[in-house]
């Protein structure tokens, strides 16, 4: 078992799609706060300190604090968030109709122009080897970790967590 907690919020996001090649900070207070949190449950469930993050600043802040109060922090790329290619970082507003609905008609395969498609998503996310029992990574990421199989569509493709909430999952065998 391991538990993964979705970044803070990050800083100039609103409207935006934000993927994998989109590194925004976050607050400091809010990466300490979750930080705080993820201590917590380490000691409550008597866990080792030591803590993965995903490379990118809105999650990797939360390991320089837990680093910083001595936990063994590791940063592995597998926990990156989708890269939306050509889309990423870009408005929403700006993304003409016609791709998006590419997109719905291709919900599992489409690269948005450069980028990685779901099912590449779901396969990273599915062969991570957890090397501890703590981890923070992005929304579309925890979503592919947790899918239970079967065709995502945009129908069945579930919100991401909250910002800052942990999720429990078992190691893939």
């Amino acid at each position: 078992m391991f538990t993964v907690w979705r970044h803070p919020r990050p800083l100039a996001a609103e409207g935006r799609c934000i993927g994998g090649r989109t590194d925004l900070a976050v607050d400091p207070r809010k990466a300490k706060r979750l930080a705080h949190r993820i201590r917590a449950h380490a000691r409550r469930h008597g866990l080792p300190r030591e803590v993965v993050t995903s490379p990118l600043v809105r999650a990797a802040a939360v390991g320089h604090w837990l680093a910083r109060w001595g936990f063994l922090w590791r940063v592995d790329a597998a926990l990156a968030e989708m890269d939306f290619g050509a889309w990423d970082g870009q408005p929403w507003n700006d993304i003409p109709p016609a791709h998006f609905e590419r997109w719905m008609a291709d919900f599992c395969g489409f690269d948005f122009e450069g980028g990685e498609s779901l099912n590449a998503l779901l396969v990273r996310a599915k062969a991570w080897q957890p090397p501890c029992a703590l981890a923070v990574g992005h929304g579309g990421w925890i979503n592919a970790r947790h899918w239970p199989g079967g065709p995502p569509t945009p129908s069945n493709w579930p919100a991401p967590p909250a910002y800052g909430q942990p999720t429990s999952a078992q190691s893939a065998a």
